[in-house]
């Protein structure tokens, strides 16, 4: 009697039935059904192989080694089918080993990659570890082979490969039409807020209920000018209560009775504000992390429109808690128009809160609209905002009619509602030194890179297109996203017409050292033939792919280390290309460079425009530059086109309150019980909580090797 040793050393009797019904799922994955006839010859061949063997006892490997070369013979896509499940299983098992190890990591030591994730907590470990077995199931399920080695070996890096099949990257919410005339939420009806304590609340659990759906970035774009219609209901409300008071105490002032509505009107931005710092700071997402917020401000007039803008920018800098600390979140974003903002100017007093609050907070950035560049040619020929997404990302235009180009002249993009699927970022000095290595034309190598990035993009959305609606039903049903008025089980599909897809771009200053052996400060002419080369291809993919495809200086958390090690791995150190902890981001300046901040911004302005896609300009401000100065340099950026970040190492003391730049110690009280917040890319972060940190190993060392930065 033949008998089959299974994988655990057990035997058990053999079975054609188990055999067909093997064969037959491999079929049926590939439509391709078996015949009877064609099932039987293959029991038969499987048969007569084990009598050749003269063996009736048949290990498990021997016997699938067999209906292998059965299957061969009857239909060769059928054995591959067969074949690819064997290996699928044996692949599952290595995955969940080394996503058992990854948990075991997770739970004892934390996970420092993304730095608003607090990896102590419960809920984070639980989708940290979620994450690493996605990304596991991405890896297996939509890469092909050529781009998985490619990602290993590290040519290419898939930003956020754990949530790439499930949904969208990052976005600007359209939150003043998603509140016009009320919304649902979580089966519950909503009706538009009349009042300006209760729009906050709302916005509040909108963002906390909707960035979790999604992974990146969460921008409400021009909140002032979403808040003031709300604070003008509020405004005249209490007008009323106050007149309708004073008159029954036989009293007719109108005037004490506005005056009585907008200081209550006020307090009210400023609850609303400091509870929406409160609520982004504390209540972590589904994901396990503190949404990625941000909002943009600066332009709305009038009295209700100013004090939204002030407001935003007061409570951010006098902080929250008993010390009075700057919260992570919002990140919040000027926008600047010389003719509002300049002295003399409409709201000049908007501005200078803002670089008040800069001083002291680092935030907020600063966005021209009246430049030079792609996004003040936006606002000056349309009146459209382009703000950024996350910290840097910014969308390619999409036109109502005419969609990648204006259908005539009087057709107008729109950004407001719309959203990225992703970014996949190239890594330049290894693609390099691997194209001089084989002997090869970088650029035809870089070439190569690019339509891989490119054919995985093509992919991403084909893949997100039969999403339905109700994996996110405020954005996609509710008007959210711009067409976001689907039905429930109505596919995307139509909504990612206008969505962009990211190419990003690391370490263009060790690319030019890897080229010459000089950095961005001393050359940078073959770094900027380089993003010429990439800009040409890009826009021929767009037009050949009918998509929006974007270029992105990659903001490199935890890449930035990651970059040096797979670097390392294949050429060795090599003298400041790969000898530090970390490379540089984007076009960025190396951080070690010593030069002032009008020479940064000087030298990064060539690579402006060529990262329409995401971008963001910042130096570092000495300890005893005055407001004067500070005002100075962001006008300067302004006048450039630039988005601008202020950059402060700040130091808060827990136990007693004092705060000073860059200590390491609290030289009021002696305690080592810092807070530290630092410039972590195009946003801040803790560098230090309690005496630990948030930030990576690699992203430590940058820090700590800062002149430029």
């Amino acid at each position: 009697m033949l008998r089959v040793i299974k994988k655990d050393g057990t035997l058990e009797n053999f079975k054609e039935e188990k055999i067909k019904s093997a064969v037959k799922k491999s079929a049926e994955r590939v439509l391709r059904p078996l015949t009877d006839d064609e099932l039987t010859k293959i029991c038969n061949f499987v048969k007569k192989g084990i009598d050749e063997l003269g063996i009736t006892d048949v290990p498990i490997l021997t016997m699938h080694s067999l209906v292998e070369e059965a299957l061969e013979e009857v239909n060769p896509k059928v054995a591959k089918s067969y074949k690819d499940y064997r290996n699928y299983k044996t692949d599952f098992v290595h995955a969940i080993d080394e996503v058992y190890k990854k948990a075991q990591a997770i739970m004892y030591i934390g996970d420092k990659d993304n730095a608003n994730s607090d990896s102590s907590l419960v809920a984070t470990k639980r989708s940290l570890i979620y994450n690493e077995f996605n990304k596991k199931l991405y890896q297996k399920f939509f890469l092909t082979t050529p781009e998985l080695q490619a990602c290993r070996d590290g040519f290419i890096y898939i930003h956020d490969m754990s949530a790439r099949r499930d949904t969208m990257n990052c976005c600007l919410f359209d939150m003043e039409n998603f509140l016009k005339g009320g919304f649902e939420m979580a089966n519950l009806w909503y009706n538009e807020p009349k009042t300006l304590d209760a729009v906050f609340d709302v916005i509040g659990d909108v963002i906390l209920a909707t960035s979790a759906q999604q992974y990146g970035g969460f921008t409400v774009p021009e909140i002032d000018k979403v808040l003031a219609p709300y604070a003008e209901k509020s405004f005249e409300k209490y007008k009323k209560e106050y007149k309708e008071m004073l008159l029954d105490n036989g009293v007719d002032n109108e005037e004490y009775a506005e005056k009585m509505a907008l200081k209550r009107v006020k307090r009210e931005f400023e609850q609303g504000y400091q509870g929406l710092e409160y609520k982004l700071n504390s209540v972590g997402s589904s994901r396990g992390d503190y949404p990625f917020v941000t909002i943009t401000l600066g332009l709305a007039k009038g009295v209700f429109g100013k004090m939204a803008s002030i407001t935003a920018l007061e409570v951010h800098r006098k902080g929250q808690g008993k010390n009075h600390k700057p919260v992570l979140f919002p990140k919040i974003v000027f926008l600047y128009d010389e003719n509002l903002h300049k002295e003399g100017k409409e709201l000049h007093d908007v501005f200078k809160e803002g670089v008040l609050c800069s001083s002291k907070t680092m935030y907020p950035d600063w966005l021209s609209l009246t430049g030079k560049g792609y996004v003040s040619e936006m606002y000056k020929k349309y009146g459209k905002v382009v703000s950024p997404m996350g910290c840097r990302a910014f969308l390619s235009p999409w036109y109502e009619r005419g969609g990648l180009d204006p259908a005539d002249e009087n057709d107008v993009p729109v950004f407001v509602g719309r959203f990225n699927i992703g970014a996949i970022s190239l890594h330049l000095p290894l693609i390099y030194a691997q194209s001089k290595k084989e002997g090869k034309d970088f650029f035809e190598v870089l070439d190569y890179y690019l339509e891989m990035i490119r054919g995985i993009h093509l992919r991403t959305y084909d893949y997100l297109a039969e999403m339905r609606a109700s994996v996110n039903p405020m954005a996609y049903c509710e008007g959210g996203f711009y067409g976001g008025h689907l039905g429930l089980h109505d596919k995307i599909e139509p909504i990612l017409e206008s969505a962009t897809a990211s190419f990003g771009i690391t370490a263009l200053n060790e690319l030019q050292q890897l080229y010459n052996g000089k950095s961005l400060v001393e050359d940078g002419e073959f770094a900027l033939l380089t993003m010429e080369h990439i800009n040409k291809k890009i826009i021929e993919f767009k037009y050949a792919d009918k998509r929006l495809y974007a270029i992105y200086g990659t903001p490199a958390e935890s890449l930035c280390g990651l970059q040096v090690i797979q670097f390392r791995k294949k050429f060795g150190l090599i003298k400041n290309v790969s000898d530090r902890e970390y490379v540089s981001n984007s076009f960025h300046c190396h951080v070690t460079e010593d030069i002032t901040p009008i020479e940064k911004q000087d030298l990064e302005d060539r690579f402006w425009d060529l990262f329409n896609g995401g971008k963001i300009q910042y130096v570092k401000y000495p300890i005893d530059y005055n407001l004067k100065a500070i005002e100075t340099l962001i006008e300067r950026a302004m006048e450039k086109g630039f988005y601008e970040g202020v950059n402060l190492a700040l130091s808060y003391c827990d136990d007693c309150g004092y705060e000073q730049l860059n200590m390491d110690e609290c030289p009021k009280c002696g305690s080592r019980n810092l807070t530290k917040i630092e410039r972590m890319n195009g946003y801040i972060a803790y560098s230090r909580v309690k005496g630990d940190t948030r930030l990576n190993k690699a992203k430590m060392a940058e820090i700590d090797e800062r002149k430029s930065m």
